[in-house]
């Protein structure tokens, strides 16, 4: 059992779980995975394609005849992650492949690991499965290697990542995505579709929607409608809150269409839970990055969310120490936030990437002010996150089994995503619930981030 301290990269997924077991002489393949749940899916789109093909996937190098590291570029910090993952795969295991948004820089990657087998950019998969073909020859029997209904995944069996588009349209000064991920690319509704289904019918309880701009879905592909589903993001809600799992939006941009989706989860068609990315909300540093600045205006849009949904659950992330921002800046953050109440935050203390337009912004803030700022809205953001979590004690609800221990069920409620927001603990009379189980609890206590339950 432990609690969800906050973190300075609230966009991590969780950690990758493999449970395969080769078969004698079977070809394996290793896969590291970091970074958001983005390239997490990534993963298990590639390894599902490996596994039809008759590898065996290995949770550590050891037992590998490869390793395949799927690398994050986000942050500067991200890449000197991700270069330390190559090295330790190299030195572990010695024959590595890379992919992922780092791979978009591959003398980067060879600058400082000349002796990795291949660099692949974001979503190759075709260039990736050439490099391992290449690297460790297929050998599949068809008699043994069966590849899973619902594919290779990498979270527990009762909760998925759905991606629903790739890339972005957004052009803000201090992200390199786009470079990386290219522009707008939107699946068929109808293809979303059929695999959320497949999902749903081989027990998934949660379908976590993810992309770079949920809320953009359908845009580059005119809204098309194919086999009677319509790609635009209402539509597709309303179709996914059919299936009868949680659905839960992630990384929605404010846009004036989002007051749609917020009858859908009145209606609990879809979860009462909104991810939005507000960044700031000082209209200086939101123009400084190049993001709408409407921060006034998105009070309004708040309220107007709560007054037709009161139970929606609103996260955030935001940076501090953007260059040029000043004191004043930084305290309108604060105040917003006071104003904002909203339920989940998360915060980056800014930093330069390489390539991104920011980084020749004048005025950077120097490293201790940017800390002090982290620290400093981190303690109005966990107060506010203490209060409401305190109005819940003596509430009923419902909550999602995630893991069962000695100590503990942890759990979640309808206001929590997977490790980045807090868990609801039942710590007596948990020992004949399973992983996967929705149950009803009365919150009998609460914490900074976390609840404490008992069954009902």
């Amino acid at each position: 059992m432990s609690t969800n301290p906050p973190d300075l990269r609230p966009d991590l997924a969780p950690r990758a779980r493999i449970t395969d077991a080769p078969r004698n002489g079977q070809p394996t393949i290793g896969m590291v995975s970091l970074g958001c749940p983005k390239a997490l899916v990534d993963s298990e789109r590639i390894l599902t394609r490996l596994r039809a093909e008759g590898y065996a996937i290995s949770p550590d190098y050891t037992g590998a005849d490869a390793v395949i590291v799927n690398t994050c570029g986000f942050l500067d910090s991200a890449k000197a992650e991700s270069l330390d993952a190559i090295g330790e795969a190299l030195t572990e295991n010695g024959r590595v492949i890379v992919t992922g948004c780092l791979g978009a820089e591959p003398d980067y990657i060879t600058g400082t690991h000349p002796k990795v087998l291949a660099v692949t950019g974001p979503h190759q998969y075709e260039r990736v499965l050439d490099a391992v073909h290449a690297a460790v020859p297929p050998d599949p029997d068809p008699f043994i290697d069966l590849l899973p209904a619902s594919g290779v995944s990498l979270t527990p069996r009762h909760f998925s990542y759905l991606k629903i588009s790739e890339g972005c349209n957004h052009k803000c000064k201090f992200c390199i995505i786009p470079d990386m991920r290219g522009r707008l690319q939107s699946r068929p509704a109808h293809a979303v579709l059929r695999e959320a289904e497949k999902l749903v019918e081989n027990g998934v309880k949660e379908l976590l929607v993810i992309s770079q701009d949920t809320s953009a879905y359908g845009v580059d592909i005119k809204h098309a409608e194919d086999r009677g589903h319509r790609a635009h993001i209402t539509d597709l809600a309303r179709d996914l809150g059919s299936l009868g799992a949680w659905v839960r939006l992630h990384y929605v941009y404010p846009y004036p269409h989002v007051r749609q989706l917020i009858p859908l989860m009145a209606e609990g068609l879809v979860l009462p839970y909104l991810d939005i990315p507000f960044q700031h909300a000082h209209p200086d540093t939101l123009k400084r990055m190049a993001r709408p600045a409407a921060a006034s205006r998105t009070l309004d849009e708040i309220a107007a969310w709560r007054a037709v949904c009161p139970d929606i659950t609103l996260r955030s992330t935001f940076i501090v120490g953007y260059p040029g921002e000043t004191e004043a800046e930084f305290q309108t953050l604060l105040d917003w936030m006071d104003e904002a109440q909203l339920d989940r935050v998360g915060c980056f203390q800014y930093e330069n990437v390489e390539g991104a337009r920011s980084n020749a912004l004048p005025d950077h803030v120097p490293e201790e002010i940017k800390q002090d700022r982290w620290d400093r809205f981190m303690a109005k953001a966990q107060a506010i996150s203490e209060a409401k979590l305190a109005v819940k004690v003596g509430s009923r609800m419902q909550v999602l089994v995630d893991e069962i221990d000695a100590e503990a069920a942890t759990c979640r409620t309808k206001a929590d995503a997977p490790e980045i927001d807090g868990n609801l603990f039942i710590d007596e009379g948990f020992e004949r619930l399973s992983v996967g189980d929705l149950v009803e609890v009365e919150v009998d206590e609460a914490g900074e981030y976390d609840l404490w339950g008992r069954l009902v």
